[in-house]
């Protein structure tokens, strides 16, 4: 029998999500699945900066694709306490694939125009909208078991940042060496990979959530008092939503970057995304490692003070090795931001409401980067990209420094919540952990 401090427990301690059969495989089909989808993200901005040669077309394209998410997330969340998580996982995939294939189609035609890229871009939106709450809800359902959710939520963004990793990679390649459409085409095909997981799942009939007859109204206001009411998850969605508004559009500016300031192409482009995986690849694991999600809340102001200096140091670096180590900060730290912000709202959640607030962190993360991808096309049409990610940086820093007033508070009202889910009693069975490995002489 393995002891705590030998490497076969921390592996699977560290994978301990995985025991889980239904959430194995959905790992399993959706490691796949997503390297196609971050080959077809990087592109997709290609495609548009070489069609356009424009910006503020980049911010736009963003912003359609993702202001779905914003407009219809209270309503995907009613949607998700409702029906079957499951079955929607089931639907916006197929859904998801048929639209990678139109882009392939009208790629390979050679007629490809930019309005045909900003159609499919909103309908990869509105599937978004109703796809990723209904994924953060469903974790809960495949794992079935509160205790091991902070793991999952971690081994879901390692599994995004290994995609983030390989998928800019090899797009990058494969834009270089044979075009677009073949990003597009791989894509749609990857899709089948999840599609099998989520149907060769094992999932428990249930009755409907909620009557169909119980008002729509009634709910959508329920689920916002809930979350306004809350303050630890007002405060941690309110920070998600500014750092998303003014940091995470960073990435639709990258493609102007890597051209006018690195003089590069495709291959450049992929590896400022590449670089941003590798240190979001990092945070992810990290937190999978965790013990207990203790010591979180001021993780997350913390990781966002982080992500707006490593945007700021990008903006103002004309060195393509410096540029690069920022991006693996910015990544590091936009990973422990998101993966620790989730891992708190979803555990502190009501069941029945899990869906709704969910919803709202989608909106806050998914749902203001549009605008925030529209405003920083904007301004970097305007003023250049430099100038629009130094602004970008600093917001996201004052930001960051404004949580940690409300801190104390926030940690007050958590209490509370803590003692009665029994995450409290875990300080001391960490700590007598720790003594162990300490004394074994081995690493903590």
């Amino acid at each position: 029998m393995s002891s705590p401090a030998q490497p076969g427990f921390r592996w699977r301690f560290l994978l301990r999500a995985l025991a889980h059969r239904n959430y194995r495989l959905f790992f399993s089909g959706q490691s796949l699945s997503l390297i196609g989808t971050w080959m077809t993200r990087i592109a997709t901005g290609w495609l548009v900066y070489r069609l356009t040669g424009s910006a503020w077309m980049l911010g736009f394209i963003g912003f359609l694709g993702q202001i779905p998410t914003f407009l219809l997330g209270p309503l995907a969340g009613v949607w998700v306490d409702r029906w079957s998580r499951h079955r929607t996982l089931v639907w916006t995939q197929v859904i998801s694939m048929l639209q990678s294939f139109a882009l392939a189609a009208l790629a390979f035609s050679g007629h490809i125009a930019i309005w045909h890229v900003a159609l499919l871009s909103v309908l990869q939106g509105i599937i978004n909208a109703f796809d990723t709450p209904a994924r953060q809800a469903f974790l809960i359902e495949m794992v079935e078991d509160r205790a091991v959710l902070p793991n999952a939520i971690a081994l879901n963004s390692t599994m995004v940042n290994c995609a983030r990793l390989l998928g800019p990679s090899i797009g990058g390649l494969i834009i270089a060496g044979f075009g677009e459409a073949w990003c597009f085409a791989i894509d749609g095909v990857s899709y089948c990979a999840v599609i099998v997981s989520l149907l060769l799942m094992t999932v428990a009939a249930s009755a409907p959530r909620r009557r169909d007859e119980e008002n729509l109204w009634r709910e959508l206001t329920e689920g916002f008092r809930y979350v306004s009411g809350s303050e630890p998850i007002r405060a941690i969605l309110l920070l998600l939503a500014i750092v998303s508004l003014v940091g995470m559009p960073y990435s639709v500016l990258l493609p102007i970057f890597a051209r006018q300031i690195f003089h590069g192409g495709a291959h450049t482009l992929g590896l400022l995304m590449a670089s941003t995986g590798v240190g979001a690849l990092v945070a992810a694991l990290t937190m999978a490692a965790r013990r207990t999600i203790l010591g979180l809340g001021r993780r997350i102001g913390l990781a966002a003070l982080l992500f707006g200096s490593g945007i700021l140091v990008f903006a103002l670096s004309t060195n393509l090795a410096l540029s690069v180590a920022m991006l693996l900060i910015t990544g590091f730290a936009m990973m422990q931001h998101m993966a620790s912000s989730n891992t708190i709202l979803q555990t502190i959640s009501d069941p029945d409401k899990r869906g709704r607030v969910m919803s709202y962190y989608t909106m806050a993360f998914m749902g203001m980067t549009p605008f925030g991808s529209l405003l920083g096309g904007a301004i970097a049409a305007r003023f250049g990209a430099p100038r629009a990610l130094v602004v970008s940086g600093i917001v996201c820093m004052a930001a960051a420094a404004t949580y940690f007033v409300y801190l104390p508070a926030v940690r007050r009202a958590l209490r509370p919540i803590y003692i009665e889910l029994g995450i409290l009693p875990q300080v001391a069975q960490a700590i007598d952990s720790a003594s162990i490995l300490a004394s074994d002489g081995t690493p903590q």
